[in-house]
């Protein structure tokens, strides 16, 4: 596990795409994982800038999302899918045919499921998989449990993620409470994770995952095993490091 302190919000977001910029380098028909949230923002604002640049080419590249609100469909505001086209698949040359991301409005969540899985294993799994962190220490919607979710699945959101998800919505009544998201299992097998967390609030779940016992109360604490992860946060998020 490899940590990067940066100086701030903006200098770890720099880092971040500097880092999914090489990749795309070293392997130019890469697959992608990509989160959601206000963490990952200025990572693909720098993206998108780096692209108008000339610097990188996204047309061979894959990517998945690592979750999707039940029950949003895709047009609302405030779906993952409308989000990463706001955010990043509107300003760049990526093949909308390359694009994956879970079906919100699924009359089959199981098969929906399934058929998530079988994608990313046709794609030859993902190469690096970016995530962010929730407070109470989820990646993708993974909440604390007794358990580690292997694979792809319907997830009933943990009050304190409800709570933190209605910033982006009118009223808390309005933040679905459940979401489709990859598991434990589908993110530990990504070739490489880059996780990205910023702000005093993020300290605790940062100190969890990196020094606390690995444990599903805490789902990123697995990340202690996996082969090739970098964490990078900002000074505030490192602060009990």
């Amino acid at each position: 596990m490899r940590i990067i302190v940066a100086n701030d919000y903006e200098a770890m977001s720099k880092k971040a795409a500097h880092i999914i910029v090489s990749q795309i380098v070293l392997k130019p028909n890469c697959v992608l994982g990509l989160a959601t949230g206000s963490t990952p923002i200025d990572t693909y604002k720098e993206l998108i800038n780096l692209y108008k640049m000339g610097v990188i080419d996204f047309s061979d590249v894959t990517s998945f999302n690592l979750d999707e609100y039940f029950g949003l469909p895709k047009n609302n505001p405030q779906s993952y899918d409308y989000f990463m086209k706001a955010n990043l698949f509107n300003h760049i040359n990526i093949d909308d045919e390359k694009i994956n991301i879970p079906n919100g409005m699924t009359d089959n969540v199981v098969r929906e499921c399934a058929e998530y899985e079988k994608k990313i294993e046709a794609a030859g799994g993902i190469d690096l998989q970016l995530l962010g962190i929730g407070r109470n220490g989820h990646i993708g919607f993974n909440e604390p449990s007794d358990h580690f979710e292997p694979k792809t699945h319907l997830v009933q959101l943990d009050e304190d993620t409800i709570k933190a998800n209605s910033r982006f919505f009118d009223s808390i009544e309005d933040v679905p409470t459940k979401a489709i998201s990859m598991g434990i299992g589908s993110i530990m097998k990504a070739k490489k994770i880059l996780l990205l967390a910023s702000g005093a609030e993020k300290a605790d779940a940062i100190y969890d995952t990196v020094k606390g016992p690995i444990t599903p109360k805490v789902p990123a604490s697995i990340l202690q095993l996996h082969p090739d992860v970098t964490i990078i946060v900002d000074k505030e998020a490192a602060s009990r490091l």
